[in-house]
């Protein structure tokens, strides 16, 4: 599990719940297509499968 991820969020948290509004805000995302680079971990997997509906994921 050495390798990164690369999230990029495709869609609005308009309308969403809370919980999967502050998961974005947690992974560091603040604005609709951007991205961030995290190292890939059970924590980072998990937050991304709460909101991965709303979100991009590619391993670099």
């Amino acid at each position: 599990m050495g390798e990164k991820l690369k999230i990029t969020q495709i869609r609005s948290t308009i309308g969403r719940i809370e919980k999967q509004k502050q998961t974005i805000k947690a992974l560091g995302i603040r604005k609709l297509y951007q991205s961030v680079i995290h190292k890939d971990s059970p924590q980072i997997r998990g937050m991304i499968e709460k909101v991965k509906h709303l979100v991009k994921v590619e391993e670099i």
